[in-house]
């Protein structure tokens, strides 16, 4: 387990789309944490309200930027008509969001974790005690 922490912070607008209406700008923050080093987290701006996040693996954000990815509640995927562009689906509950985002910012952001923690690697970075710990009810112990 390493103890140098980092954390990397990336600002983008994705286009969220809907039928028959224009595309509507909103602002996302990317972060990726050595503390999880399998994640990556998309904050998405919801105006006055504050930001809605999302946890994802690092791989399918990496393995969108080429092909169809993701069988749950994230897809990511290559856009077939602009090579330049990347759709990331959000599935929940509540709802469902398609956005459109630049395939260079988020290789960018990616090359960025890739230079804290290289792909296969990830494991190095993980506390496996602190993660038991959190998981283990205490009065068990």
């Amino acid at each position: 387990m390493r103890n140098d922490h980092v954390t990397l912070r990336s600002t983008a607008v994705f286009d969220l789309l809907a039928p028959r209406a224009p595309a509507v700008p909103v602002k996302v923050e990317l972060r990726y944490d050595t503390r999880d080093p399998y994640a990556v987290v998309a904050a998405f701006r919801t105006g006055k309200a504050g930001w809605v996040e999302w946890v994802f693996a690092r791989d399918l954000l990496a393995d969108g930027l080429l092909a169809d990815s993701g069988e749950g509640d994230v897809r990511i995927r290559p856009s077939v008509e602009d090579p330049e562009s990347v759709f990331i689906e959000l599935n929940s509950p509540s709802g469902h969001a398609m956005f459109e985002a630049s395939a260079q910012e988020l290789a960018d952001f990616l090359d960025r974790t890739y230079d804290v923690v290289l792909p296969g690697n990830e494991h190095l970075w993980v506390d496996v005690d602190d993660a038991l710990t959190h998981l283990i009810p205490h009065d068990l112990a």
